[in-house]
């Protein structure tokens, strides 16, 4: 038993594999969180990306150095653009070692004067690492790449 708040909760113990899918999916769910929810603020920006990146390895770190060199980070902040995703599924594969994952998710980029929506669909593997503060999950997302980022049909002006 686990005494919280004054309660007295019955507590059991559980395999890490009996929980593999779920913080599987919790960890490439937070990492694209991280990754492409972002207000028009470097400091935001870099905050966000930064514990992004503590989540994958150098294929993250490739695509982030890729947009930020293309000035996709600065038209943000220039243009006041604030950036939202949500997370549609996760699909993934537990029976081969690393996990693959496949992420479908829905992006909002919000002007002032209009909200354009996009599909979004990564994938990559996932192997298991320490689990540490900034990796509660213990997973490290590997060979992560978006195999499909386009805009939906209509679009509000």
């Amino acid at each position: 038993y686990i005494l919280a708040n004054g309660k007295i909760l019955e507590a059991y113990a559980s395999s890490r594999k009996e929980n593999i899918p779920v913080e599987a999916r919790d960890h490439v769910s937070t990492f694209h969180r991280f990754f492409f929810t972002l207000d028009p603020d470097d400091q935001v920006i870099q905050a966000q990306i930064g514990k992004a990146l503590y989540l994958a390895d150098q294929s993250a770190k490739a695509q982030y150095d890729n947009l930020r060199e293309e000035g996709y980070y600065a038209r943000l902040i220039s243009a006041n653009v604030s950036q939202e995703i949500r997370i549609d599924s996760v699909q993934l594969d537990i029976n081969r070692y690393p996990y693959f994952f496949r992420c479908y998710a829905s992006q909002k980029l919000i002007r002032a004067t209009s909200t354009v929506s996009r599909s979004l669909i990564t994938e990559g593997f996932l192997r298991n690492v320490a689990r540490s503060d900034h990796n509660p999950h213990g997973f490290l997302i590997e060979r992560w790449q978006t195999i499909h980022n386009a805009d939906r049909p209509g679009n509000e002006p």
